[in-house]
């Protein structure tokens, strides 16, 4: 048997802010490097905004993605790979990259960027983790980067059905997430003698933590002892004010996380939008049910009643409700809620999904030959 041919590919991020989309490529990054693939990360620098821009940016509470200074946490520190970090800010040309035989863009602008890149850095790849039609961005800018001659890889089956749907692209490779099962786990546990709840602190709005806020203030009148425990990559402020008494973590170490979501009796997400929610899926890793919307990867992952609660979005009676439910089983019923969000938490790996990326880079290496 013949060994697989190696490549040369290039991701091309918007920024090296420490999202979940940041990690997702830096985990395929390290993946590829140790199966032979030659890889690069390229991070354009920090954009500075007017005043005017600024403002704007504080008002829809996007501002933490554009500050004019790098994070103080990276999933490109101390990588396998090599990291490009450019002096300037996006859009990127043919002198920034490397001649590669794969291109990735992996939001919406970087995929305008590469779309006027040489053939020499290679074919050109669309890594669709969300679909990106909200009211802070130029939507009809936004739309036409999905309309694009890229091959697309997405990481849920319903980016799929959008590309084809509202795009017209049939022809789209799914690679879903997953966890390190090393990272994020838990003993076999019960429901703790202080009921508690957790969830994902994040100034942007599409990921609903002023509902989240909502809905805990209102369980927290029927549960007076409510302990409350929150993480994120960014500091609480005046806008969305974490309730009194609540245990933050501020960019907590990788290591330490599942610690977190290990301490909760439930964990709540209220997202408007996701591509995929690896928070959901990082708890149920850590035995913890899920209370969600229905977003991303927790509408087909949830079954309600059987390891989590499903509501609409914006749906505070809803979440509430869910959120006490849950609290509400006794011992044996909710270590099985436990037991069962563990179950839907193992299927698969990053192993498995890195193989499945690798498979769909050689499917869109396949198709600029065939010219298709």
């Amino acid at each position: 048997m013949t060994d697989k041919k190696k490549f040369k590919v290039t991701f091309v991020c918007r920024s090296e802010n420490p999202s979940g989309g940041q990690r997702v490529i830096a985990i395929y990054a390290d993946h590829l490097t140790r199966r032979g693939h030659q890889v690069t990360v390229v991070l354009p620098g920090a954009q500075s905004l007017s005043l005017r821009d600024r403002a704007r940016a504080i008002l829809r509470q996007r501002l933490w993605r554009f500050r004019g200074r790098r994070h103080e946490f990276s999933f490109f520190r101390n990588a396998s790979f090599e990291v490009r970090r450019l002096a300037h800010p996006g859009p990127v040309s043919d002198e920034d990259l490397p001649d590669a035989d794969i291109v990735i863009a992996s939001w919406w602008e970087t995929a305008e960027w590469i779309a006027a890149l040489s053939p020499r850095k290679g074919t050109k790849i669309y890594f669709i983790q969300g679909h990106e039609v909200h009211e802070y961005l130029p939507i009809t800018r936004v739309r036409a980067t999905y309309r694009l001659n890229l091959h697309k890889i997405a990481v849920a089956p319903w980016l799929r059905r959008i590309m084809h749907e509202q795009y017209g692209d049939p022809v789209v490779d799914v690679v879903p997430n997953s966890v390190d099962r090393t990272q994020f786990f838990a003993p076999v546990r019960d429901k703790q003698s202080t009921p508690s709840v957790g969830f994902l602190y994040a100034s942007a709005a599409l990921k609903g933590v002023d509902t989240t806020l909502s809905v805990i203030e209102s369980v927290r009148r029927r549960v007076p002892n409510l302990q409350i425990i929150a993480f994120g990559s960014e500091r609480p402020n005046r806008v969305l004010p974490l309730p009194h008494g609540t245990t933050f973590y501020y960019s907590p170490p990788q290591d330490e996380i599942r610690d977190i979501y290990a301490h909760c009796d439930v964990w709540v997400t209220a997202s408007r939008s996701e591509g995929f929610n690896l928070t959901a899926l990082e708890a149920m890793a850590c035995r913890t049910p899920v209370v969600s919307t229905r977003t991303g990867w927790p509408e087909d992952a949830i079954k309600p009643g059987w390891n989590g609660v499903l509501v609409d979005i914006d749906d505070v009676a809803g979440l509430a409700k869910g959120i006490e439910w849950v609290l509400s089983r006794n011992k044996e019923e909710w270590r099985m809620l436990s037991t069962n969000a563990f179950a839907t938490a193992s299927a698969g790996s990053w192993e498995e999904s890195a193989a499945m990326f690798e498979q769909a880079l050689e499917h869109a290496l396949r198709r600029a030959a065939e010219g298709t």
